[in-house]
């Protein structure tokens, strides 16, 4: 698919068949987080990957918003959790090619532990629509994530960012509600040119 294509075919897509993933589509999604940038190649970020429908089935109860709202969700043959962990920028940047020897987290400007583990997450969305799937991002409520931690053994250290599933859309999908068109925001409300209000003193 062109790239122009697959980003004009992206939407977060909640409605599924049970249809499974070859293991080969599964590895080139998960592949394709790893090539997304990471701040000093630190990599802080790690993927709790559930396909065994056992496991998916001690997932969605940490999710009940989703399995409230929109049950379909649940028939997704792939899940995949991407997960930051801070202190491997924080020992990264402790390295003697960046010198930031107190390993102080206020020196960032952003958390690129979160940042870039999105950008993994959005690697795998890409993909996903590539391969002719679909997926979506979602979150898991703070009050869920001591659940989540404990129920998949997850090390602290381990910060869940939210969730992915990925399969075969539904073909009883419903389209994008106008709303979503009527709230997109015209790209002269979102880029600045020169300055922020576009007036030279």
């Amino acid at each position: 698919m062109e790239f122009a294509e697959v980003i004009r075919r992206r939407r977060m897509v909640r409605h599924y068949t049970d249809q499974p993933l070859t293991q080969e589509v599964i590895d080139r999604v998960l592949a394709s987080a790893l090539r997304a940038p990471s701040a000093g190649f630190s990599q802080g970020w790690a993927f709790l990957v559930l396909t065994e429908p056992a496991d998916r089935a001690r997932f969605w109860p940490l999710i009940p918003t989703r399995v409230e709202q929109t049950p379909a969700m649940q028939d997704a043959p792939l899940v995949v959790v991407p997960l930051a962990h801070k202190q491997a920028y924080l020992d990264r940047y402790a390295e003697p090619d960046k010198g930031w020897e107190d390993r102080a987290e206020a020196r960032w400007p952003a958390p690129y532990w979160y940042i870039d583990t999105g950008m993994a997450a959005l690697m795998m969305l890409l993909t996903a629509v590539d391969e002719g799937l679909g997926a979506c991002f979602f979150g898991i409520a703070p009050e869920n994530l001591a659940g989540f931690h404990a129920e998949f053994a997850v090390p602290a250290e381990y910060a869940p960012i939210g969730a992915i599933t990925v399969g075969y859309r539904a073909p009883d999908l419903p389209p994008q509600p106008d709303r979503v068109a009527q709230r997109r925001r015209p790209a002269t409300d979102v880029f600045h040119h020169g300055q922020w209000d576009g007036a030279r003193s």
